[in-house]
């Protein structure tokens, strides 16, 4: 019951608590920029006009693309939260990433086909950190399923802190912030327009914004699977150490500059390595 409780919440609650956060990470930055900024709720306002515009997409394909990436992040999200095994999460995260590459290089905008390449490199940039990530909770607790994960007696952290600094990166590079904003951007310093989202519009652009909610959700949720254990008290710990997270990877988002792409691959390869795989090594010793 707790696991269908928690699914359902997920799949209502993201889109909802993911707008909010967005709306926090606006108002936020504009303050660290000296400005006003738009009202805390302008995401909702934002998905309401454009669900009201026509659907000018440029072919078919694309819509139905994007509806697989919001699926897929919705399944990967609902995973996580019924306890499942992360492993699989991860995967499906991976696949929903290739449904939005293709999405955005299904048209012939040379911006979009530049942004989805990007996109490309990213996911190859990432992907070994989050699978050695899987590998360390299976280290460090014995099992992939995330109801066994967070049921230790210690939280996971403990063992893997290497791991958790090397997702905190990642997750900079999963939410599109800078200096890793290579692909596309919410913000106004990109120098391919809009990237993989250039011919995206209306509906088809709302759908992408609501799969970025649940993908914030998601992420977060992860971030909170190292701190919790058996200990009611380790879930308001994972709560707030969340909020710090978001407001960290806001306040990295304002004060770097995008790199460029081969930096960006470089530099995460180099944190999978050292960060990533020394944690890896020395729990594969103390076994």
């Amino acid at each position: 019951m707790i696991q269908v409780i928690s699914v359902i919440a997920y799949l209502v609650g993201a889109p909802l608590l993911g707008g909010f956060l967005d709306g926090c990470d606006r108002t936020v930055s504009a303050r660290m920029q000296g400005r006003q900024g738009p009202p805390l709720l302008q995401p909702f306002y934002d998905l309401s006009k454009l669900f009201h515009k026509q659907i000018l997409a440029v072919n078919s394909l694309q819509l139905l693309l994007n509806l697989c990436y919001l699926v897929l992040l919705a399944i990967a999200g609902a995973m996580l939260f019924a306890g499942a095994d992360i492993l699989m999460c991860l995967f499906i995260l991976s696949t929903a990433d290739m449904f939005l590459i293709v999405a955005a290089a299904s048209d012939s905008s040379p911006y979009s086909s530049i942004g989805a390449n990007r996109e490309m490199i990213q996911v190859m940039a990432c992907e070994p950190l989050t699978l050695l990530m899987a590998v360390g909770f299976y280290l460090t607790t014995g099992s992939f399923q995330v109801k066994d994960i967070i049921a230790q007696p210690v939280s996971a952290v403990v063992m893997m802190p290497g791991l958790l600094f090397g997702f905190f990166v990642i997750m900079a590079v999963k939410l599109r912030k800078s200096p890793f904003d290579c692909a596309t951007s919410h913000h106004a310093h990109q120098e391919i327009v809009k990237g993989l989202t250039t011919e995206m519009s209306g509906p088809t652009f709302a759908i992408m914004n609501i799969a970025e909610y649940y993908e914030i959700i998601l992420m977060l949720g992860i971030v909170a699977i190292f701190f919790i254990n058996a200990t009611w008290w380790s879930w308001i710990v994972a709560l707030v150490l969340c909020a710090v997270a978001f407001f960290l990877e806001t306040l990295w988002d304002n004060i770097s500059a995008r790199l460029k792409w081969m930096t960006l691959f470089k530099g995460c390869w180099i944190v999978t390595l050292l960060a990533g795989g020394i944690n890896i090594l020395v729990l594969m010793l103390i076994r």
